[in-house]
């Protein structure tokens, strides 16, 4: 298989149906931001062990799947793409519960930081958030499953929480965010 096709020279892309667009889209910016998202799953992967090592390549499959369901003209794409499913997202909240048992009550916003796996999981939740923001403006305008939003929105959380117990593991301490009082 060729890597380069030569075809997005001029500054269009297909999308998997053969519908072209160009290469700044909404539908291109929706799934190439889950692609930055799964990249950088990839590294938070690097850095850790255990059972959030196994469940962030399930995580990464399922962005695939996201990016297949994205990268699909749902109008003219008679090819079949891997779905999402409710179980998907029941995982991610299963996951944030069982770490949650063992973390602090969290009583402020904390501060990214401490650690290099911490803050890339911070950076992952960012990505992930303007990926949500991304589709959630596509499917005001075009056919999206429903559960891509739903996954997303839920994948930030997971990320937050998958911080907060890095931090936890390596003794790294929460610094919370203390606004700053105006004086009147």
């Amino acid at each position: 298989m060729k890597i380069y096709t030569k075809k997005g020279d001029e500054g269009d892309t297909s999308l998997i149906g053969g519908t072209m667009v160009p290469k700044y889209h909404l539908r291109i910016e929706a799934y190439g931001t889950v692609d930055e998202l799964n990249a950088y799953i990839g590294l938070i992967r690097t850095f850790i062990t255990g059972p959030e090592q196994h469940i962030l390549s399930k995580i990464q499959d399922r962005l695939f799947t996201t990016g297949a369901s994205l990268a699909s003209d749902p109008e003219h794409s008679k090819m079949s793409t891997p779905d999402l499913k409710d179980e998907d997202v029941e995982l991610l909240e299963n996951e944030m519960d069982r770490m949650n048992e063992g973390l602090p009550e969290l009583k402020n916003f904390v501060l990214p930081g401490g650690h290099q796996a911490n803050s890339f999981c911070h950076v992952a939740r960012c990505v992930c958030r303007r990926a949500e923001r991304h589709v959630v403006e596509l499917a005001r305008h075009e056919v999206v499953n429903v559960l891509v939003v739903k996954y997303l929105n839920r994948l930030s959380d997971y990320l937050f929480v998958l911080a907060r117990k890095i931090s936890h593991d390596l003794g790294v301490e929460e610094v919370p965010w203390q606004p700053r009082q105006n004086k009147d």
